[in-house]
């Protein structure tokens, strides 16, 4: 198959000496980030920009939501897990045996374990992603849902229950907010690669006198892409490509060009 090839603007395809990935540096050593430094002798830092902050039991209680009035929980993430329980715990609810929980990964599901004991509850697990749990959730119609959720979340879940007249109570447990970045030299790196909306948003939050000049960004996925350019920025680099789903993919592509490998 012939490799097909991103269309980068000439004049800003400059060589390429540091990337800012605005993730968590990856735990595997073998990760293709560090594979490309070595490769083209590059200075790869890791950030995350955003972080995953608990609404208070104060603030959660004004959204006038009575968990124990549901009796089917959907779980997306850890931490919807984590921040649930913990405005239980503050609450001082104990969740009734007969409680249903429907989590969209096994991973999700083997969290839960950290909280309650999981082969004695009806737990029900989705394979990847939030549509996998819509069949199930059909053959539990009568079931009333409550879904933990951060103040930035996708519709998918909230579109289908409303489209298939399900009762669900979305709450409000986390909040995904600006990292601090004060400490960060913005301008000196030459890539900056972006994973969400809420990327874009923290530079906005930190930098807000920042200029792009020569700073090639990166963005991962429509949405983010999208956020780059509402903002007035020029997007570089898109992932993923057909011919590379990751953002490393997408960053080596473009290393290929730039630094004339």
């Amino acid at each position: 198959m012939s490799e097909i090839s991103a269309k980068y603007d000439q004049e800003r395809l400059t060589k390429v000496a540091s990337i800012l990935v605005t993730q968590a540096r990856p735990a595997d050593t073998n990760s293709p980030y560090f594979q490309i430094a070595g490769k083209y002798n590059l200075q790869i830092d890791f950030r995350p920009f955003i972080q995953i902050q608990g609404v208070s039991y104060k603030d959660f209680r004004k959204q006038k939501i009575n968990i124990l009035d549901h009796t089917a929980i959907i779980f997306t993430s850890r931490n919807a897990v984590d921040h649930f329980f913990r405005i239980c715990q503050e609450a001082k609810l104990e969740m009734p045996a007969d409680m249903k929980y429907f989590c969209v990964t096994e991973q999700t599901a083997n969290y839960l374990q950290k909280y309650i004991v999981i082969r004695k509850r009806k737990i029900f697990t989705g394979n990847k992603t939030a549509a996998d749990l819509f069949d199930l959730i059909r053959k539990h119609k009568n079931e009333k849902f409550l879904f933990p959720c951060s103040n930035i979340r996708g519709n998918d879940i909230p579109d289908f229950m409303d489209t298939s007249g399900l009762h669900l109570s979305e709450a409000v447990m986390y909040e995904t907010v600006p990292a601090d970045l004060s400490d960060l030299d913005i301008h000196s790196f030459d890539i900056i690669a972006f994973f969400s909306p809420s990327g874009v948003n923290s530079l906005l939050h930190n930098f807000p006198e920042f200029t792009q000049n020569g700073i090639r960004m990166a963005a991962f996925g429509p949405t983010t892409a999208r956020a780059v350019t509402d903002a007035g920025f020029i997007l570089d680099i898109e992932a993923p490509l057909p011919n590379a789903p990751s953002m490393a993919g997408a960053l080596e592509l473009y290393m290929k060009k730039a630094n004339n490998h």
